[in-house]
């Protein structure tokens, strides 16, 4: 039989107008599990039923084997962290960080040793007697996964702790939280809407919608194998398109897309979607020679600055968007109404029936 650290059994929940029905998780000991989704689609509903905010109306909730679905939020041994800290206001950082110790009765030398300990692993020593309202958003976050840390729990539930913070300071408790898995092995579920952060730190992922779980899996297999034209949209897998697949005697599939034919490897014929990510693009202002399956010349007709990279959208009988760094854009002299060629391989054309 297998164990799993946290199962969701069959859950259902309403609250207001929002609710989900017979949903089901299972989360492994030592993973770090990802939930996407947008707005409205359940996810911090489900992390505080997880935690005993909220009480299901059917199903389970197993902690290590155990079920914890009407077991006191303070008796689960569950640890969340909210986006917005929810600090004290009125108490230090050292008395926010040892709040739950203090709650356990613990001596006050083991207090302060404990708390000292984990403020030297969050960097924030020089912090102790300040007050939250002094702190820094990355210095208010950083007590409040110190806090929740502390207590040692069998679970760390995680709010959006990262997206209210710069984007330096995204990145440098990012890295702390996977040094922090990595040292402690601890079970974790956390939800974002940044995909950076499903790279640095998820061994899974999950999609949520209307209060479902739409797909779960690696996170290569969300970002370059959705199952629904939502998931790919989601994910910002932009060129996507809907035509018809026909098999070639080659075993090549050609969809066809009004005049143009993307070639792909898939089973599936008939009407389909397919998707292709723009950074799987090769963009050139030359001919590009290429065992890739797939070719086409085209018109620069926008250029979208994103920050470091920047989307370069093409009419090639078809709209084709690709990235490139600003950089690159300027070294290859790529201008709006430039004539390009875009490449890209059939194994990068995901196809999807949904």
């Amino acid at each position: 039989m297998v164990m799993f650290m946290l199962e969701i059994d069959s859950l259902s929940i309403q609250l207001g107008e929002f609710s989900f029905t017979d949903l089901n998780l299972k989360v492994n000991d030592g993973e770090y599990c990802i939930i996407l989704g947008p707005t409205g689609a359940g996810k911090t509903i489900l992390l505080e039923t997880i935690a005993g905010i909220h009480s299901p109306k059917n199903g389970r909730i197993l902690l290590n084997g155990k079920d914890i679905t009407h077991t006191p939020p303070e008796q689960r041994g569950i640890g969340m962290v909210y986006q917005d800290y929810m600090l004290f206001p009125h108490m230090t950082v050292a008395e926010n960080i040892g709040f739950g110790l203090k709650e356990r009765g613990v001596s006050k030398k083991e207090w302060h040793a404990a708390v000292r300990e984990i403020a030297k692993t969050f960097g924030i020593s020089h912090l102790l007697e300040r007050y939250p309202k002094t702190l820094s958003g990355g210095e208010q976050q950083r007590t409040a996964i110190a806090r929740s840390l502390l207590l040692r729990p069998s679970v760390l539930l995680l709010d959006e702790p990262l997206s209210a913070l710069d984007t330096i300071t995204r990145e440098r408790l990012r890295d702390e939280l996977k040094v922090i898995h990595k040292e402690t092995g601890m079970t974790i579920l956390h939800i974002t809407h940044h995909f950076e952060d499903i790279y640095a730190l998820a061994n899974r992922v999950v999609v949520m919608r209307n209060g479902t779980i739409v797909q779960e899996g690696t996170p290569d297999m969300i970002m370059h194998h959705p199952v629904s034209d939502f998931i790919a949209n989601f994910t910002g897998m932009e060129n996507l398109f809907t035509g018809d697949a026909v098999m070639t005697p080659s075993g090549i599939v050609e969809i066809h897309i009004g005049t143009a034919i993307i070639r792909t490897v898939t089973e599936l014929t008939g009407r389909v979607h397919a998707g292709i990510r723009p950074e799987d693009m090769i963009i050139s202002t030359e001919p590009f020679t290429s065992s890739a399956q797939n070719s086409f010349v085209g018109i620069v007709t926008d250029i979208i600055d994103s920050g470091v990279y920047s989307k370069i959208v093409v009419e090639a009988g078809i709209i084709l968007t690709a990235v490139l760094t600003r950089q690159s854009i300027q070294r290859l002299g790529i201008t709006f109404g430039s004539t390009v060629w875009l490449t890209f391989k059939a194994t990068s054309v995901h196809v999807f029936s949904e």
